[in-house]
């Protein structure tokens, strides 16, 4: 299997891991043609520190089920914006405030939009 096909494959798990913990206004972006650090960008939302961990949680537990090992993860202790690296595809878990303030969507307006949920 290819490693694109692979990618949007994780990227379709990642977002039902995350809706199965109620992550708000999630999307993925596809940056193939603007990085060479990844395929996507899924970028989700939670209310609190707690719903931020625990999405973040739940997508490391899933992964790990299916062999998926991230390269790194960063802001675990302060639970307000967790990066998940899974190389082809980074997921950002932001908490809400945060998720405004620093506005990643923004950045990549020029980019497609391949899933949105409010």
């Amino acid at each position: 299997m290819d490693t694109r096909n692979q990618s949007t494959l994780f990227v379709e798990k990642v977002v039902k891991w995350i809706d199965d913990k109620q992550g708000i206004n999630t999307k993925v972006i596809d940056v193939r043609d603007r990085s060479i650090l990844a395929d996507y960008l899924i970028i989700t939302s939670g209310s609190s520190e707690r719903q931020v961990g625990a999405i973040a949680d739940n997508i490391e537990y899933e992964a790990k089920k299916i062999d998926m090992i991230p390269k790194g993860i960063e802001g675990e202790r302060g639970a307000r914006w967790i990066l998940l690296d899974y190389y082809d595809v980074i997921i950002h878990v932001f908490h809400e405030k945060e998720r405004e303030f620093y506005d990643l969507e923004r950045l990549l307006k020029d980019s497609q939009s391949i899933h949105e949920e409010n």
